[in-house]
């Protein structure tokens, strides 16, 4: 059986952070892990910057809620969907994405979880586990699931790398000189191209 797994931010649907950023005029907000591949000292930057400027979870989610998938995107899954098996492997917070996953048909989510007060200020977050997009893929490979995955930034190489099969998907250039031996789709057509040719 063969399955195929998906980064979600950049790939599927818009950088959150990017666009709470333009919406709350901070733009030290829109670092993400396109540009820091240290994932806890970019959260704890985000974390620190909340509270700088008092912005609370509902604030976040408001942004969400008026976001939608990428253009093409809600088509391409459905597509995968029609072939194959998809997991979303992503960085993101189940607090985040309910909408999100809403508008392109609630594919399966595994992601992480932010820590919240009552007052709804972000006082930390929780990793699923550590590595958790690799980790996720070594588990399917356990089982004798054959997997493809794709992504847009430093966190998903380690995915791509333990997959069967896999690509990068509109990758920055600086991702793209440093792994020049993985292929970058940019389109959705290319990238289903590619997983075309894993699943035949």
């Amino acid at each position: 059986m063969k399955l195929v797994c998906l980064d979600l931010e950049g790939v599927l649907v818009p950088e959150i952070w990017i666009a709470f950023s333009e919406a709350a005029g901070i733009p030290e907000l829109r670092r993400t892990t396109r540009d820091e591949p240290d994932y806890d000292k970019l959260m704890k930057f985000r974390i620190d910057l909340l509270g700088k400027n008092n912005l609370k979870l509902p604030d976040i989610k408001r942004v969400i809620s008026g976001m939608e998938p990428l253009p093409g995107a809600a088509d391409f899954t459905r597509a995968v969907r029609e072939k194959t098996q998809l997991v979303i492997l992503s960085d993101t917070f189940e607090q985040f994405a309910k909408p999100l996953m809403e508008k392109l048909s609630w594919p399966a989510l595994f992601c992480n979880s932010l820590e919240i007060a009552c007052d709804g200020t972000v006082t930390g977050y929780k990793l699923r586990q550590q590595n958790g997009k690799k980790e996720a893929v070594k588990a399917f490979k356990s089982i004798n699931l054959d997997v493809f995955a794709a992504g847009d930034s430093f966190n998903d190489l380690a995915m791509i790398r333990e997959a069967d099969c896999g690509c990068l998907f509109r990758a920055p250039q600086q991702i793209r000189n440093d792994c020049a031996d993985i292929y970058c789709a940019d389109t959705f057509g290319d990238l289903l191209k590619k997983i075309e040719e894993f699943l035949d």
